[in-house]
């Protein structure tokens, strides 16, 4: 199960400034009857919260997560299942027969109707040994009665011992399917971890991008006004005749290009809203409709990498799917073992031990088990199926699995230092992206301040400063987007090797 230890300083993070009121969110500190009823005109208290704080929001109430947490206990109980072969065994018997016959009297030699049964009862212990020995201990007694002679007790202990000598003897061989399920339990702890590295992975990317997506308003929202400045002086400039009417269409098409923009830029933002809102999970009244605003914002991360061949040994050691293939293959070479014992004949020898008491009553038949009276029989048992084809195709099912799984372990080790290498590139390319788009957003300003400076003085027309104007703009959002194409670039990295858990303090047994 995972356990949350600690959360180390996530890169790239920036105490916000910007504390005004986001996009609708949701509170946590609204219970859930309370969130219910809140009335819908009510501005709920919005939920600030951290990149820290949203992973360990996450980590406890994400529904998907729950599931997925349960899988280790329920691939335990297949375990504890199989196990359970050897557990001993109690068994008790009661029986009672009666009958109407025809008898010969044993004193009188006349031939009557008579009554006669018997009455049975035992209590006896097996258990089944990982070695292919099986045993049994038991006490039975009966009484056999009738309306002619009296009563007659036997009772017996007896000893009863098999081993099997080819199929199905041996430790590996019984072994193999509690050591399979513990391996599928194993297997079910390394899915939980990959699936919880997705989920912080997703987290944090969309952490980012909802934070993106509030700077691009801010962005947007500045170039619709600096629009609206752009119209009202061009009409104020048509009014004193230094433009042609014409120009006004331009400025006005501007405008409304950027609303457009503006309104996009809003449902994206309210998208990631409520994918935010769906991973994290804080509380259920207000969850959908509640703000939420962000404490960090995306900053360039002071982030050094080892070298690539580190990360991708890191890969190998770390990656969840790469540590279910191994497991796969060690069940399948189980899986072998089993179907290889198959093969064998069945023969099992046999031993038969005991001990009998007669009396005319049940005390005294327990006082004659001291006697002189036993039993004894040994032998042994064969059994050899002629072909033996469907054993033999189970054996070459499972030889030829194991070298499957052996080649998929292969396969995906390669894919996996694939991924880490191409996760590498794209580190590498993000942290350069932010320098080129830093240099392209200067230059923009520096045009847009050079095109309006000439706009003023009659040597440029408002199509060509709306034209800066968006240039601008689109600077400004591929600088942003940069950084923030960085910050998921490097969250990549470290799940695709599998170091995303221990890099962010999650501990996993």
């Amino acid at each position: 199960m995972l356990a949350v230890a600690c959360f180390t300083a996530v890169p790239g993070l920036t105490e916000e400034t910007d504390r005004t009121p986001g996009p609708p969110g949701f509170s946590p500190q609204t219970g859930p009857a309370a969130a219910a009823a809140t009335d819908s005109a009510k501005i709920d208290t919005p939920l600030e919260i951290t990149i820290g704080d949203a992973i360990l929001t996450a980590l406890q109430n994400n529904r998907a997560l729950r599931v997925e947490r349960l899988n280790p206990a329920i691939r335990e109980t297949y375990e504890q299942e199989e196990a359970a072969r050897f557990d001993p065994a109690l068994a008790a018997e009661l029986s009672a027969a009666r009958e109407r016959v025809k008898a010969e009297s044993r004193t009188t030699g006349t031939i009557a109707d008579t009554s006669e049964g018997r009455t049975g009862a035992g209590l006896s212990l097996s258990r089944f040994l990982p070695t292919g020995t099986e045993f049994s201990v038991g006490l039975t007694t009966d009484l056999d009665w009738s309306e002619l002679y009296s009563d007659q007790y036997a009772t017996r202990l007896g000893l009863t011992v098999t081993q099997s000598l080819l199929r199905g003897a041996g430790r590996e061989f019984n072994l193999a399917s509690v050591r399979q399920a513990r391996l599928d339990t194993l297997s079910s702890r390394h899915e939980l971890r990959g699936f919880t590295e997705s989920l912080v992975a997703e987290v944090e990317t969309t952490y980012w991008n909802y934070a993106l997506a509030r700077l691009q308003i801010q962005i947007y929202q500045k170039s619709a006004d600096l629009a609206e400045q752009q119209l009202k002086e061009v009409e104020d400039r048509i009014e004193v005749g230094k433009l042609a009417e014409i120009e006004l269409a331009a400025a006005q098409a501007e405008l409304a290009l950027r609303k457009e923009a503006l309104i996009n830029a809003q449902s994206n933002l309210d998208a990631l809203r409520l994918r935010l809102a769906r991973l994290l999970n804080p509380g259920r009244g207000g969850a959908w409709n509640g703000p939420i605003i962000l404490k960090n914002q995306p900053a360039v991360p002071e982030v050094k990498l080892d070298d690539l061949e580190s990360h991708c040994a890191v890969a190998l050691r770390l990656r969840p799917d790469l540590n279910q293939a191994r497991l796969e293959v060690l069940r399948g070479e189980l899986e072998i073992v089993k179907t290889k014992n198959g093969l064998l004949p069945r023969m099992d020898l046999f031993i038969n031990l005991g001990k009998s008491g007669y009396a005319g009553s049940f005390g005294g038949s327990l006082e004659d088990l001291g006697g002189r009276s036993y039993d004894i029989s040994a032998g042994i048992s064969l059994e050899l199926p002629p072909g033996n084809r469907a054993a033999e195709s189970r054996h070459r099912r499972a030889v030829l699995n194991h070298d499957q799984a052996g080649e998929a372990l292969e396969n995906l080790a390669q894919l996996a230092e694939l991924d880490v290498r191409l996760a590498y590139l794209e580190v590498n390319r993000a942290a350069q992206q932010i320098k080129a788009t830093v240099a392209t957003r200067r230059f923009q300003e520096e045009k847009l301040r050079a095109e309006t400076e000439k706009f003023r003085v009659g040597r440029s027309t408002p199509l060509m400063v709306a034209q800066a104007q968006r240039d601008l703009v689109d600077s400004q959002i591929s600088e942003i987007k940069a950084i923030v194409n960085h910050l998921n670039s490097l969250v990549e990295l470290f799940r695709v090797e599998g170091s995303l858990l221990e890099r962010r303090g999650i501990s996993t047994d």
